[in-house]
């Protein structure tokens, strides 16, 4: 009541500067981007829009593996971030808070120093590294270590969405339908999804957008050998830094596809949100 009585005395020229001023910078360092994107992916025409995505294997094969990892990606944290936020929330245990700091900690290491702990932890010159290239297994400079830092960078956003909702709806359903009989993945599928549907969703979706566009930790590891560990923002990367037009026309069609994956992942995040906000409370509810 307070803020929306404050929001009503404010002065209608602070309200339409703020206004004004918000709408510009967005305007500025957003939207002005992307509609300088769009125009330049298509100002040689639809044709050379395709034919910049179409005719090289590289580019091609950037886009198929950027759609690999990240699914996988999500699915392995998704997995994680359920099974981390049940039992942060649900049991104390020594080391909890320590736990939850870790769940944190790819949020505040570079994605450039996490690609170097892993070349440092599986290269080839490494123990580790050595013995699986022995083995006829290679991680850096392949698919699997730029699976490994996305899953890396990736790792909180599922959990991190997860351990409140788990906090806020309590375990009392999950103890009722336990005391009626259900086993472990009845209660699981029948109470606990369903209560923390919302949160999960979003969580995958923020999960997802991160994956698609990693670039630090994925230049270190990869080798940027192209056609082989090239995902999309290490292709646009070099097609930009190319020395043709075609090139360059290319690296902005690229880019704007990458830009159209996160466009509809922002518009499923909207779509989301509503219900995600309101999803701990409607549970905790009983509704």
């Amino acid at each position: 009541m307070a803020s929306e009585k404050c929001r009503r005395n404010d002065p209608w020229y602070v309200r339409y500067t703020l206004v004004v001023l918000t709408l510009g910078i967005v305007g500025l360092l957003i939207l002005l981007p992307l509609v300088n994107l769009f125009a330049q992916a298509f100002a040689e025409g639809a044709g050379a829009y395709w034919d910049g995505l179409a005719n090289s294997a590289d580019t091609r094969h950037s886009i198929f593996l950027t759609l690999v990892i990240a699914p996988v990606s999500v699915a392995f944290n998704t997995i994680f971030g359920v099974a981390a936020a049940w039992t942060i929330s649900r049991f104390r245990f020594p080391g909890r808070a320590i736990l939850t700091t870790l769940i944190d900690l790819p949020f505040s290491v570079s994605p450039v120093v996490v690609g170097l702990l892993f070349v440092l932890l599986l290269g080839s010159k490494t123990p580790i590294g050595g013995w699986l290239l022995a083995h006829d297994y290679r991680v850096i400079f392949a698919p699997p270590g730029i699976l490994l830092v996305t899953m890396f960078v990736t790792f909180p956003f599922v959990a991190r969405e997860l351990i409140p909702i788990f906090e806020a709806v309590g375990s009392e359903e999950e103890i009722a339908a336990r005391s009626l009989g259900a086993n472990g993945w009845q209660m699981f599928w029948r109470v606990t999804v369903p209560n923390i549907k919302w949160g999960l969703i979003y969580g995958i979706i923020l999960c997802n957008a991160r994956a698609m566009g990693e670039f630090g930790a994925v230049a270190v590891v990869s080798g940027k050998i192209g056609g082989r560990t090239d995902t999309m923002p290490l292709q646009v990367q070099k097609l930009w830094e190319g020395q043709s037009n075609a090139d360059t026309a290319a690296a902005f069609a690229l880019a704007s596809v990458l830009t159209l994956l996160s466009l509809v992942t922002l518009v499923v995040k909207v779509g989301v949100e509503g219900k995600f906000r309101e999803g701990p409370n409607a549970s905790a509810d009983g509704s």
